[in-house]
């Protein structure tokens, strides 16, 4: 008789939290193109399950990986189109929204690590809370967070210590302009290639290099057909993640911050992270007989930074205010 009665009692409240609202949980469909064992897919899956929890489970994530839902394009048009709720790639993947929100990928603008997390805060960030009224009015796309995946490095079948190692050789880009402006100022010949071709791209020998944070080289097994890496750190990797604005919009007012809570929460952890697996990677790649090219063997970072921000400057000269707010955050 009281089990009949508390099952009465738990019917009815769910009965009356159907007819509030409270009860109907709203699921977000969540992409990336991250491989298993990447940063960012640990940022995923557990900022998924820390939205849950923080929302009392009316808004749950579901998360697709590595590329399920399509490249960085597909993706990004999911997200304005509102068929996927929300993704995470390099900010310069919204450049075809707004050209300028690229500048927060720009190879050598930030002091370090922390830096690069700060400048690209979407709560405290001038530089990023000006671009993102653009990309809700332009788009109906919002950035809401950011994933720090570490610095970038030069991969490659040979040694390079400066732009002349690979000048004229065909060069991995991302395929977007940024990275295409970036690999030009390395000398090299951009040949831009989705990250889920890559692997097969430098087998084949279709690109002899490229260039990812090591948590990457490492979680994709580009060891396996790359002989040497260059410690440039030319880019603090930091990824945005966005989120359709009409989607972000029929949440509540709670909800949302319960999100922001957490995503900022897991980008101070990917900070964390990132740092502590540097020297474990270094070490790691090593171990499976990669050559490691530090300046101490020679690696002239002056003369990446010269050319490529020479290359930048002259491709995108409407990022020189924004650089100069991103160098004044502390």
């Amino acid at each position: 008789m009281f089990k009949s009665l508390a099952g009465r009692a738990a019917s009815m409240a769910v009965a009356v939290a159907l007819m509030s609202g409270a009860a109907a949980a709203e699921e977000l469909r969540y992409a990336h193109v991250g491989a298993e064992g990447d940063i960012q897919t640990r940022y995923a899956s557990e900022a998924a399950d820390a939205i849950a929890t923080e929302t009392n489970g009316e808004v749950t994530v579901k998360v697709f990986p590595a590329s399920q839902l399509g490249g960085v394009a597909e993706m990004v048009d999911g997200v304005r189109m509102g068929s996927i709720s929300m993704g995470h790639h390099d900010f310069a993947s919204l450049a075809r929204i707004v050209p300028d929100v690229a500048v927060f990928n720009a190879p050598f603008i930030y002091r370090d690590a922390a830096q690069a997390l700060a400048a690209t805060d979407p709560n405290n960030s001038p530089a990023l809370q000006e671009i993102n009224e653009k990309l809700i009015s332009e788009g109906g796309v919002r950035i809401i967070g950011r994933i720090y995946r570490g610095a970038r490095h030069i991969s490659s079948n040979f040694e390079v210590k400066s732009p002349a190692d690979l000048e004229n050789k065909p060069f991995r880009a991302v395929p977007l302009d940024l990275w295409v402006s970036m690999v030009k100022g390395f000398g090299a010949t951009p040949t831009p290639v989705e990250v889920s071709e890559l692997p097969t791209a430098l087998m084949t020998g279709l690109v002899v290099g490229q260039e990812n944070p090591l948590t990457m080289i490492s979680a994709n097994k580009l060891y396996e057909v790359q002989s040497h890496v260059a410690l440039t750190g030319h880019m603090h990797s930091v990824l945005a993640v966005f989120v359709n604005e009409k989607a972000w919009q029929g949440l509540s007012e709670e909800n949302r911050a319960a999100i922001t809570k957490v995503l900022e929460e897991k980008a101070q952890a990917s900070l964390e992270w990132a740092t502590a697996s540097e020297e474990e990677l270094v070490a790691e790649l090593k171990g499976v007989g990669m050559t490691v090219i530090t300046e101490a063997e020679g690696l002239d970072l002056e003369a990446f930074r010269k050319p490529v921000l020479e290359q930048i400057r002259a491709d995108f000269p409407n990022f020189a205010p924004y650089i100069e707010q991103i160098a004044e955050v502390k």
